[in-house]
């Protein structure tokens, strides 16, 4: 599914990390990361963390930093006291009253210090900058989940009807396609130099008749529609789970096409396969 989530984390010491996340609809999975020149190294963090989180989808990573390379230096406020008070007990021993001007700070060396952030810090702003943009990522595509749920459903309800419309219509298109046989075989016969062995003709038509019976074929329809349903009710990756199921609903429906010759049947069955694609359609923007 689609969507977009945003997160962000500091850095010490006033540096901030930000990532951007970008879902579109594909099959599988792929990734896609851009991230800053000072953040090259993060890149191959970054996709990990996509391929630990997703399992389809296009998703594009952005993460960009503010103040992370090249900090400005920083007061070491601990070695700045130490030093004053150091020269304050010099001033008390040497010349007491005397005063003592901070001035006298800028000979001592090192008191400004220049911090940029270590890898293991990076890794750790990612981490947490990159959770938030995937809730925030999660958050909306559970929006757009639930009201792909709700149409899936509108069309699986469909197909149901359309199964059991279908259902309904067997048994007498089976008798229908038994009485042309027999109404076949006995212009046959009639035509027929000499005589047929009837037993040998009720045995072909008997297996004509299998060959037309689409009771299978509604069963598992029925039996992948159920699966599809509770899987519609998943919380977790099912994707390529109702994949599957729709190929072989597709399948079952070529068949029963191809097995009756009722007019009535055969347009169920042209319905039937325009909802099931529909779905096939909705699919694809389940991760």
């Amino acid at each position: 599914m689609t969507g977009i989530g945003f997160g962000e984390a500091t850095v010490a010491p006033q540096g901030k990390l930000l990532v951007e996340l970008r879902a579109l609809n594909h099959r599988f999975l792929e990734v896609r990361v851009r991230v800053s020149r000072e953040l090259a190294d993060v890149a191959t963090h970054a996709e990990i963390a996509v391929r630990e989180r997703f399992t389809r989808g296009r998703i594009e990573v952005v993460v960009r930093g503010e103040a992370i390379g090249g900090a400005a230096p920083a007061l070491d406020r601990e070695r700045a006291e130490r030093a004053y008070r150091e020269l304050v007990a010099l001033r008390d021993h040497l010349a007491p009253g005397d005063p003592v001007p901070l001035s006298l700070l800028g000979a001592v060396p090192d008191l400004f210090v220049a911090h940029d952030a270590s890898p293991e810090e990076l890794r750790d702003a990612l981490k947490r900058a990159f959770d938030a943009a995937a809730c925030d990522l999660d958050a909306m595509r559970a929006r757009e989940g639930a009201s792909l749920e709700r149409d899936m459903r509108a069309h699986l309800g469909r197909v149901s009807t359309l199964v059991h419309d279908v259902e309904g219509l067997a048994p007498a298109a089976l008798q229908a396609s038994h009485n042309r046989l027999r109404e076949r075989i006995a212009r046959l016969a009639s035509s027929a130099e000499g005589t047929l062995d009837k037993s040998r003709l009720e045995q072909e038509i008997a297996i004509l008749a299998d060959r037309s019976d689409v009771a299978e074929e509604i069963a598992r329809l029925r039996s992948h529609a159920e699966q599809l349903s509770a899987l519609l009710g998943n919380d977790g990756p099912v994707g390529r789970r109702i994949d599957f199921l729709l190929q072989e609903m597709t399948r079952e429906a070529n068949t029963i096409g191809s097995k009756s010759a009722d007019v009535a049947i055969a347009r169920a069955v042209v319905e039937l396969k325009v909802e099931i694609e529909r779905m096939r359609e909705q699919a694809q923007n389940v991760e």
